[in-house]
């Protein structure tokens, strides 16, 4: 047999294993194109009232407040959703099917019982086996669902979507990684929490130290131009194209949405929300409220579509090169830190100029994705030997009740955090990691805030989270640049001379070095 008809059977053989396992056919459904709410009329809702008196003394400027709380951030996007009233733009990778994203699909469905419409904008990897619930979602006559860069077959299970993703692997594995909040075009919250228990501190045993940045103000106008353009490209399609659902679908969802959550209505979490909830419908959506100039940034929504590595310049992580030029401080906050030997030259000709640097990451013990800490552990040396300061997340650490970068008190983490401080008034938040996949693969989104209150409380935050009682200060043991975890345990300071972590993330952290995977992560 020859290779041209090896390959041509060969794909025959697995579209029909896709047919059996997700089915690969597709509906046509009209897809039109569709606007954030004029200002003139964001302004009308109660929201953008509310916006407008806190910003009536700081002209010009837009709002900022940091989301580190797991059980706030979830609050205040129940709020925005239910103080809504003419559109609510939820973009997002992934969709969990737990307690939160329940509660807060809920809502949704409420807001859009009183008429107000909303986009929900979904990368097609997070609506794998959730067909039959976005659909749903979708009958409803005032919600839109969209999935981004789909694939019309391997839908219902994530084994036939692997599969379904070898022959276009090349184009596939780039990915829309944005997570956007927008409440009727006057309040956004941008950050790195997608939908699901792990990103509002209700997941056992585990849950993701997080942070979201609430905007309002200028700001915000370029955030919702930005939902505009993913929402209207070509690679953003309706979720009725490859699934069905009946009409009126989603009031069945609605009522088994609702029985669910009665039955979880005593359960400890929904207790303590329901007191956050409350405090927060009485008081201000936020204890206080940070202003400066804002700077919206994301990537190119056709970025997934490219064909291979785009310039740096047409990027969100070039635009961003551009504008952070530290003089005197750099704090990286990153879950995945890959810095590859461009981004190490450049972190360690900054700490060598006399800039304070600091990266704030996972350990190995704690990271949720081990690959990852096997190809930024070669960096470690050259950094630690030109100054710059590494603190690895301790996947065990007794917090309190406090939180500190979005660690839960008396809990496991795993940092998910995407932040960088600059100086002492600069902070970016957004949905990118410190890693080539952020930068050259997936689309990514984050603001860049200009406040010294505002970086004031984030510095706050990352120095409690790199205190030895809750992250690992990497350090040289000696000459022969063997390193040493340092940390506190009950009050005594210990030090390890072997990493922390189990045989298997030792074994996934080597293989991923051996196979050179560091330019895909």
């Amino acid at each position: 047999m020859s290779p041209e008809r090896f390959r041509r059977h060969w794909r025959v053989a697995l579209c029909c294993l896709l047919l059996l396992l997700g089915g690969c056919a597709t509906t046509p459904v009209p897809r039109v194109h569709t606007s954030a709410l004029p200002p003139a009329e964001a302004g009308a809702t109660a929201l953008g009232r509310w916006a407008e008196r806190q910003a009536a003394p700081h002209e010009g400027q837009s709002g900022f407040a940091l989301l580190a709380n797991g059980k706030d951030a979830f609050a205040v996007r129940a709020l925005l959703t239910a103080r809504s009233e003419r559109r609510l733009d939820i973009q997002t990778y992934l969709m969990g099917d737990g307690l939160t994203t329940r509660a807060l699909l809920h809502r949704v469905l409420g807001a859009a019982e009183r008429g107000v419409q909303v986009r929900l904008l979904i990368d097609d990897i997070g609506a794998v086996g959730q067909g039959g619930r976005l659909a749903a979602l979708d009958s409803h006559p005032n919600i839109q669902v969209r999935v981004y860069h789909p694939l019309a077959v391997g839908r219902g299970h994530l084994a036939a979507r692997v599969l379904a993703t070898i022959p276009v692997l090349g184009r596939q594995h780039r990915r829309m990684h944005n997570k956007l909040w927008i409440a009727d075009n006057t309040l956004a919250i941008v950050g790195g929490r997608n939908l699901g228990d792990e990103y509002y501190n209700a997941s056992e045993p585990r849950n993701f130290a997080d942070l979201d940045l609430l905007t309002l103000g200028p700001v915000v106008e370029p955030l919702s131009r930005s939902f505009d353009l993913y929402w209207n490209h070509g690679l953003a399609q309706p979720v009725g194209r490859y699934h069905r659902a009946p009409e009126e679908a989603w009031r069945e969802l609605q009522a088994s949405l609702e029985a669910w959550l009665d039955g979880q209505a005593d359960s400890a979490y929904f207790s303590a929300l329901r007191k956050r909830h409350d405090n927060r419908a009485r008081e201000p959506l936020v204890e206080e409220l940070h202003w400066g100039h804002g700077e919206a940034l994301w990537d190119p929504p056709g970025k997934p579509g490219w064909r291979g590595r785009p310039p740096l310049v047409r990027t969100m992580a070039g635009q961003l090169q551009r504008l952070v030029d530290p003089e005197t401080r750099l704090v990286v906050v990153a879950a995945y830190f890959v810095p590859t030997d461009a981004g190490s030259r450049m972190l360690r000709e900054l700490a060598e100029s006399g800039v304070e640097v600091a990266v704030i990451t996972n350990s190995l013990e704690a990271s949720d994705v081990p690959i990852v800490h096997g190809v930024y552990m070669p960096h470690r040396f050259d950094l630690l030997e030109s100054g710059v300061a590494l603190f690895e997340l301790r996947a065990e650490a007794d917090n309190g009740e406090g939180v500190a970068i979005g660690i839960p008190g008396s809990s496991a983490s795993v940092l998910h955090i995407k932040a960088v401080g600059i100086d002492d008034d600069r902070v970016f938040v957004g949905s990118a990691n410190a890693d080539p996949r952020s930068v050259w693969w997936n689309t990514e989104v984050g603001v860049l805030a200009q406040s010294e209150a505002l970086a004031a409380d984030f510095l706050e935050l990352t120095e409690v989270g790199a205190a030895p009682a809750l992250s690992y200060r990497v350090v040289q043991a000696g000459r022969d640049g063997a390193l040493s975890w340092e940390s506190e345990v009950e009050g005594e300071a210990v030090r390890l001379d072997r990493e922390p972590g189990s045989a298997w993330q030792r074994l996934s952290a080597w293989l991923s070095r051996v196979l050179r995977l560091e330019r895909w992560l």
